[in-house]
């Protein structure tokens, strides 16, 4: 097989072209999503052509409500990597922007899918609008197709074992209100995020507890507190605690994901790390004084590393995720 390709619409190479393609923004690529893409992975195969997702940069409510940036789950990065974990051939992003929005639902289809990619199938979800004044619905898709000569799958709603219907807000939801496992049955996989790490005020190894500090985008609406982690560092998982907040026994500043890996002892400061939230342990508190703080984080760490040790909770998509 030839390497995954993640590229925009001007790079689309040969080897992309005349494929099924699954469109969708894909924030998240839950479980949902990945019906999506798995249908259009199947019919690829069946017919030997690519398998290619097709979908759209920035978000694009960050184009029309950009005070109210989203909380995007999956970064355009992670978001190819969850892509390519599926085994399709590549993943077209689509700039999109105001401009792009307004043509008209049969322009996108003749310029982007006909003439760039050349498509011979495609795969959407139930609620996929595209063109100007989002006209486009699954339904003129199929028209359009049966008048340029493509295929149209439309998935239906999915749901979980229990009746929940899957959705991006969902996950966002879950993520907010501090249940990551809860997030992680509707993604499918164990949300993560990637960051550089930053200097801090190296209190932590003051205490005995020296931090890796991460910095994440004020949208993120991740619930403040401690967090049973798992940090991949230099392609290798390790276990760890972390403190997502304000740390309001010291000085309640701006929020810093703060990392203790266990048992690590190199320099971080500026290496590009990621972080998997397992499990929420506490919330955020303010203590009086250091002394309490430390009692706290070593009944924090002991929960952590007894939690993480025995846990065998990573899905099909989490293991080709992570390397190690």
């Amino acid at each position: 097989m030839p390497p995954f390709q993640s590229v925009d619409r001007q790079s689309v190479s040969p080897s992309l072209r005349g494929g099924a393609v699954a469109i969708g923004n894909f924030d998240g690529v839950h479980r949902g999503h990945q019906a999506v893409l798995e249908t259009a992975l199947a019919v690829a195969r069946q017919r030997g052509i690519p398998a290619v997702g097709v979908t759209f940069e920035p978000h694009p409510r960050d184009v029309f409500r950009p005070e109210h940036p989203v909380f995007r789950l999956t970064p355009a990065p992670i978001k190819a990597r969850l892509v390519e974990a599926m085994e399709l051939d590549g993943l077209v992003s689509i700039p999109f922007s105001s401009s792009f929005a307004a043509q008209s639902p049969e322009e996108f289809v003749e310029r982007v899918l006909v003439e760039e990619l050349g498509i011979r199938h495609v795969v959407v979800g139930w609620n996929f609008h595209f063109g100007q004044g989002r006209h486009g619905t699954p339904q003129k898709l199929i028209e359009l197709g049966d008048r340029h000569g493509f295929s149209v799958d439309v998935i239906p709603p999915f749901e979980t074992e229990d009746g929940y219907t899957v959705s991006s807000s969902a996950v966002r939801d879950r993520l907010a209100e501090g249940v990551p496992a809860e997030a992680a049955g509707l993604l499918g996989w164990h949300w993560f995020f990637e960051g550089t790490v930053v200097d801090g005020d190296k209190r932590g190894r003051t205490i005995g507890f020296p931090t890796a500090n991460i910095r994440l985008p004020s949208q993120v609406r991740l619930s403040e507190g401690v967090y049973a982690v798992f940090a991949e560092i230099d392609g290798v998982r390790r276990a760890g605690v972390a403190s997502w907040g304000r740390r309001p026994t010291f000085d309640n500043g701006a929020p810093v994901f703060e990392t203790f890996v266990f048992d690590f002892s190199g320099d971080l400061y500026g290496k590009t790390i990621t972080i998997m939230p397992i499990a929420y342990l506490r919330p955020e508190l303010k203590f009086d004084g250091v002394a309490p703080l430390i009692e706290q984080m070593n009944r924090d760490a002991e929960e952590g590393r007894a939690l993480l040790t025995t846990f065998d909770g990573f899905t099909a998509l989490d293991r080709a995720l992570w390397r190690d």
